[in-house]
């Protein structure tokens, strides 16, 4: 690898001392020492051209003899176009900025900003520019290719952190006691059948997976709808994959599936249940329905079930979205999601490093959306909201305890 910082180095000790005739012959012994590449390496860390570059090589290797007596004089040669056009620079930022310093209505608002076509553009409001020095100018203004980052998680509630902090509390007092404590969610709906998935597995060279070309969903097959359950104390996850709506009442049933097959027998002496979950979706604080469908569970379970809700906009700080899932997406990926089957066996097949392992079944129920909860119905739940925003922490306790626990 060429170490372009000593080239720099060694060219910023002796350029004081060096005339052009000498800088070029120094650029020159630098690349041909460097081997291939050496070109682009010099010109970037000197900043001379690689075309003076590449004339010098060429001096040196046919042994052309240099009257010792020319030599350029300080600032002759070709002058940079900013210079020569003292536009430019201003039309090119106006181009690249057109929000903030240029036209509004610039031709490339809408368009990508490629260099052939920001050389176009320059080159239609009269100056005389190609691509390369495009791209030249770009460098020297502090400009570089980069993509979108996601970093905007939109309006930050003024309670937000105070309420991780509480959600902190409230899991660490249930670990501390030996109680479950679990994150939920559903992950992202999927297209069941041979579509695209994200990224890339090894196969013989030249045979790719075919899948189809256009994303529409399969009647026959429809959508596979994930919804998890994330253990924090046992590092376990539960993931029941629906193929009906996402609505409260699968998302309960999915707890309660955990329950029965993992929560039971990991904590048989629990009196409460915590749950970690985002403010909206089918568990959201909101939904009348997720808080019926917690009496009922609360009911079965006989132990009251403590809800906190993550604030808005910071669903992606929930556990099980970087403990669970991330993984399951890594697992699959690459990999059509043919069947409902091949999901199931996908997520339960998922394990970490860290210990982490997963259990999945399929859930073959029906959960009509559009379902209306009555006033009447909401005040017979009995839900105790805490002191500190009881909108997004609560507790459903059971209304009897004689109610036999199905499984």
């Amino acid at each position: 690898m060429i170490d372009e910082s000593a080239i720099r180095q060694r060219f910023e000790t002796l350029r004081p001392v060096l005339d052009e005739r000498a800088r070029r012959r120094f650029a020159a012994a630098e690349a041909r020492a460097a081997g291939r590449g050496g070109i682009a390496a010099v010109a970037r860390a000197t900043g001379i051209a690689r075309s003076t570059i590449g004339r010098a090589l060429r001096e040196v290797r046919s042994g052309e003899t240099i009257d010792p007596t020319r030599v350029r004089r300080p600032g002759a040669g070709g002058k940079p176009k900013s210079a020569t056009d003292p536009s430019l620079v201003a039309d090119l930022r106006a181009l690249i900025e057109p929000d903030t310093r240029g036209d509004p209505q610039s031709p490339l608002l809408w368009t990508c900003k490629s260099l052939s076509k920001l050389s176009g553009a320059l080159c239609a409001m009269g100056h005389q520019i190609g691509r390369t020095l495009v791209g030249e100018l770009l460098h020297q203004l502090g400009y570089r290719l980069q993509a979108n980052r996601k970093a905007r998680e939109g309006a930050s509630h003024p309670d937000r952190d105070a309420q991780f902090h509480y959600i902190n509390e409230q899991v660490k007092a249930a670990l501390a006691a030996g109680e479950p404590a679990i994150s939920v969610d559903t992950k992202k709906k999927e297209l069941v059948g041979d579509f695209k998935n994200a990224g890339r597995e090894w196969h013989p060279q030249g045979s790719p997976p075919q899948v189809r070309v256009h994303d529409f969903v399969i009647p026959e097959l429809g959508r596979a709808v994930p919804y998890g359950v994330y253990d924090i104390a046992d590092n376990t996850g539960w993931v029941s994959v629906g193929i009906d709506h996402d609505t409260a009442a699968f998302a309960a049933n999915a707890i309660r599936s955990w329950w029965l097959q993992s929560g039971r027998p990991r904590y048989p002496g629990a009196t409460r249940l915590v749950i970690t979950a985002d403010g909206g979706g089918s568990n959201g604080s909101r939904v009348r329905l997720w808080k019926l469908e917690l009496q009922r569970l609360a009911d079965e379970l006989r132990m009251p079930i403590t809800v906190c809700h993550l604030p808005p906009g910071t669903s992606k700080w929930n556990k099980i979205e970087h403990r669970l899932f991330s993984f399951i997406t890594a697992n699959w990926r690459g990999k059509p999601l043919v069947s409902h089957k091949v999901i199931v066996e996908l997520i339960a097949a998922t394990t970490t490093k860290a210990g982490l392992t997963v259990r999945c079944q399929l859930d073959p129920n029906t959960y009509p959306a559009g379902i209306k909860i009555s006033d009447a119905d909401l005040q017979a739940i009995n839900l105790k909201r805490h002191d500190f925003h009881g909108d997004w922490n609560y507790t459903v306790e059971p209304t009897c305890f004689d109610v036999v626990i199905r499984g």
